[in-house]
């Protein structure tokens, strides 16, 4: 697998983004669907991964700086036919990394409550995460389950 920095620009990286959003907005109501479409991740607060295996785009992962201190995670997905190959845990670590290389002392996220992000939040709590409330400009909401962890 290989991890680089993305400009969005690429046909394969704006299908997989759609097949994101659409995967959202099934199973999140329209007030509860927090994912960035390519114009917001394009935000020169936000940096943007793909993940390859060879010529196939496997995940992604965006870090978002909310101020000298603090990051959000944004943008994690693994695509359907590769998930529990280790992509999301590879994109993880990178991004781990690249906010302590940054001098960010905390990372926080938002994921949904159901069913259908259990092993995203599962994911996150292997990694140290923990439940937080809303940060930034996130507001309570029962379909949004929002973690942190210091760096």
């Amino acid at each position: 697998m290989l991890i680089r920095l993305d400009d969005l620009r690429g046909p394969e990286v704006a299908a997989f983004l759609e097949e994101h959003l659409e995967d959202m907005r099934a199973v999140s109501p329209p007030e509860s669907k927090h994912a960035l479409d390519l114009d917001a991740l394009r935000k020169p607060e936000i940096t943007f991964w793909t993940v390859w295996d060879g010529d196939l785009l496997v995940g992604c992962g965006a870090l978002k700086e909310l101020d000298p201190t603090h990051a959000e995670i944004k943008s994690m997905r693994t695509a359907a036919a590769c998930r529990g190959r280790g992509v999301a845990s590879a994109m993880l670590r990178h991004i781990l990394h690249e906010a302590g290389s940054r001098g960010y002392l905390r990372l926080s996220l938002e994921t949904g409550s159901g069913e259908f992000f259990a092993a995203a939040r599962a994911l996150y709590e292997k990694f140290g995460f923990v439940v937080c409330q809303p940060f930034a400009d996130y507001k309570p909401d029962p379909n949004s389950y929002f973690m942190t962890r210091v760096i």
